[in-house]
């Protein structure tokens, strides 16, 4: 049978939702006298309203009305100082609805309704007023709209007026915005290193700010200017004539400019955040090294022998490299790049950034390391116009090859030791670029999958046979490493013996792990002394089954909270196996086909 009734569309079946109405009945008490038990003075307007509504929206009315002070009392008539009346009335439209349009104001409105939604202790109004002024930031209110976001400690909003101001940096010190900021607004803003104006700009910029605000102390306006960055002709002829600064002071920057390398200097650079800036749209050029065209181009996919790679030849004094040119100086701590990984085959290099190509700074020195595929480089942050890569080593031939390179400034927070990356996550992933160069495996680096939970007497281990061999791990680049964990084959109750030596080169290898005499099972966690990693051999001394060593993931640093760890007693071992009792065969001696890196032999389990 067909319902006849139909459902209001803001009812459904057990549940009455009109609260729509609520609002409409509760926003038509405003302005209006009736039932009206208060009435508040502002700019010389008078506005009704109810005490009991102001009270239950906000703290600040709460107790203004009800807090025993004259203002409590009945039909109470109240000033309200330093309120302006547009804005108070957006106010109390958004108290009685919750709703209130912002599109159709102007800005210097939006900022005192702000204002209010402070004071008055609204923050998700303050919030959603703070989004909507990101949006339609200009030249023309950029800087009124930072004063504002200062002033109430309004990051968000104050990060996002900066970044504007940045990448228009010469137009705002052109608006008139900019000579109405407050003092302390206004050195915030110059004194960044990512506002990037030219110094003459700067400087004339700040002598018209001082101008239109004389009573400042403006010796302390003109420190913000880096009169060393200005050339000798400006410090001459625009600095000394205006005699805003003193001449020893003009003195001095000479002196610095002519005796300091040019990466000492304290350079301004742009700042766009997590962006690839060596971009052609971005005016990125590669002006040093062969095949420059590949380099910029954003295609990871499709490189081989003889196209989409950038190179050159490895030179005895090792100053031969491929370099790039930004488009503006510029603000960077981190690179990505590519180098060719089509084969087994690694390099070494460094890289160094200069503001004129005359004057290098090595931000990454991997010279005695070899890396592999793609390099996720930090650094501590560096304004700089080139990038030069420069290959010292590669294991083939004497051509150092690189498919892809990117540089930014990122907020991702990183830590450092002895300029090698502190890492948090796993680095021997196939994601992070890691790969397994020695060992015995179904399937090409199972140990780097990540998988640990599917594993039998037929696949998803590596191994190799006991007194040959090992297994060994290369990491894409060098890490600073302290700890590791490793899950040996623990579908019986058998038990293994090991110890792990890292190296940088394969050619000098430190222990740091020996459990040669120790009964390990299941996982093992490694800890030892923080030091620069990329190659990791497990070498297995011990099986009480058979004469082959087994491990079945591994990781670098360990990750405490990726898996269920069982307990383990003082001998290493633990009982993890109780999870796949009855999974595989009775008998551990089958022989299975295997995938060996480095060759196929057959092992028995």
């Amino acid at each position: 049978m067909s319902n006849s009734h139909q459902l209001h569309p803001y009812t459904s079946i057990g549940e009455i939702n009109h609260v729509h109405i609520l609002s409409e009945h509760v926003g038509a008490l405003i302005h209006h006298e009736e039932y009206s038990d208060v009435t508040f003075l502002v700019e010389k307007k008078r506005f009704a309203a109810h005490r009991v509504i102001l009270a239950a929206r906000c703290q600040y009315f709460r107790a203004l009305l009800y807090g025993g002070m004259r203002e409590s009392h009945s039909h109470a008539e109240i000033p309200l100082e330093d309120t302006p009346a547009e804005a108070f009335t957006m106010l109390l439209k958004y108290i009685y609805t919750g709703q209130v349009t912002l599109s159709n104001e102007k800005e210097e409105i939006l900022l005192d309704f702000l204002s209010l939604a402070h004071k008055y202790g609204f923050p998700e109004l303050e919030d959603a007023t703070s989004e909507y002024l990101c949006t339609i930031l200009s030249i023309a209110n950029v800087c009124m709209v930072y004063d504002v976001a200062s002033l109430y400690s309004l990051y968000k909003l104050s990060n996002t007026c900066c970044l504007y101001m940045d990448r228009n940096a010469k137009a705002v010190l052109s608006s008139e915005g900019f000579l109405g900021l407050s003092k302390a607004a206004l050195l915030n803003v110059v004194c960044r290193d990512s506002f990037a104006a030219a110094e003459k700009d700067i400087f004339l910029a700040l002598m018209n700010w001082c101008k239109q605000n004389p009573d400042e102390r403006h010796g302390e306006i003109m420190k913000a200017v880096r009169l060393p960055l200005m050339t000798l002709t400006e410090l001459l002829n625009v600095v000394r004539p205006a005699a805003m600064v003193s001449a020893d002071t003009i003195l001095d920057a000479i002196k610095i400019r002519s005796e300091s390398r040019d990466m000492e200097l304290n350079y301004r650079g742009m700042l766009i955040p997590d962006e690839n800036i060596a971009a052609m749209k971005y005016g990125a050029q590669v002006i040093g090294g062969e095949l420059k065209a590949a380099l910029l181009d954003g295609d990871t996919q499709n490189y081989d022998l003889d196209h989409g790679f950038s190179r050159h030849p490895i030179d005895e004094d090792c100053r031969s490299g491929i370099e790039v040119k930004l488009g503006h100086a510029s603000i960077l701590n981190h690179i990505r790049m590519l180098l060719w990984d089509r084969d087994s085959r690694s390099y070494s290099y460094y890289i160094e950034v200069s503001m004129d190509e005359l004057d290098w700074i090595r931000v990454i020195d991997h010279s005695n390391y070899l890396c592999r595929s793609w390099q996720n480089l930090f650094f501590s942050p560096r304004v700089c116009r080139y990038i030069r890569i420069v290959g010292t080593h590669n294991t083939v031939n004497k051509v150092f090859h690189l498919v892809s390179f990117e540089c930014m400034f990122t907020n991702k927070p990183f830590s450092l030791d002895s300029g090698l990356l502190v890492p948090t996550e796993n680095m021997a992933t196939v994601g992070a670029s890691a790969t397994v160069t020695e060992g015995v495996s179904r399937t090409r680096n199972a140990l780097l999958n990540g998988d640990t939970k599917n594993y039998d007497w037929d696949s998803g281990y590596t191994c190799h046979q006991l007194g040959s061999g090992a297994i060994v791990v290369q990491l894409a680049q060098p890490f600073m490493i302290g700890s590791m964990r490793l899950l040996l084959w623990d579908c019986d109750d058998r038990s293994y013996s090991f110890y792990i030596e890292v190296s940088n080169n394969q050619q000098q290898w430190r222990m740091v792990a020996d459990r040669t005499k120790v009964t390990c099972r299941s996982w093992q966690t490694i800890i030892f002394e923080q030091q620069p990693v990329v190659f990791i051999r497990i070498v297995g001394t011990y099986n009480t089954a058979n004469e082959v060593f087994h491990c079945v993931h591994f990781e670098c640093p360990a990750q405490r909270n990726t898996h269920q760890e069982p307990s383990e007693d003082a001998t290493g071992t633990s009982d993890a196996a109780e999870h796949r009792s009855g999974q595989g065969l009775a008998s551990g001696t089958q022989t299975q086909s295997v995938t060996n890196i480095r060759s196929r032999p057959q092992f028995s389990r």
